[in-house]
């Protein structure tokens, strides 16, 4: 028994590994919001944008260059917000040289159609931007609320 066989054509490069073709990885990757089945490309852009936004606040906000200060804060959050703003380009570039359907691997065998077209790349990409902003602004709150009681205690 072989541990990497290819899927299909040998020349394409398909390889089914025991990580990828586990049925642990199937199952992560299939529950992804980019993956999950059933969903808009409205609602997938919003999960995802809301991951990011959320967790680049954090760094933003405790390495930035102003850390130190009492505006801190808002730096970390006009960042996060600033590197949405600037993948949603990224998005919507990708968008406009988007051509044909998903690709079906050894993971994902069967990709959503709705990104296999640019209407529904735009879409995500302006969802990613409403949830990038959102979980940004909700770390923001986060952090904010449990700054004053954290403070208080010590």
């Amino acid at each position: 028994m072989e541990a990497i066989r290819p899927v299909g054509d040998p020349q394409v490069g398909n390889l089914a590994t025991p990580l990828n073709s586990s049925n642990l990885s199937k199952s992560f990757i299939g529950n992804l919001p980019a993956y999950r089945e059933g969903l808009t490309p409205w609602r997938r852009g919003l999960e995802v944008g809301m991951a990011h936004g959320y967790l680049l606040y954090g760094p933003f906000t405790k390495l930035g260059p102003l850390r130190d200060t009492d505006f801190g804060k808002y730096a970390g959050l006009l960042a996060a917000v600033g590197l949405v703003v600037i993948l949603t380009a990224c998005l919507k570039l990708y968008a406009k040289a988007q051509s044909g359907k998903p690709i079906a691997s050894v993971t994902t065998p069967n990709p959503p159609k709705e990104l296999g077209t640019k209407e529904g790349w735009i879409e995500f990409a302006r969802a990613f931007l409403v949830g990038g902003s959102g979980g940004a602004l909700v770390a923001f709150g986060v952090y904010f609320a449990l700054s004053g009681v954290v403070g208080s205690l010590f």
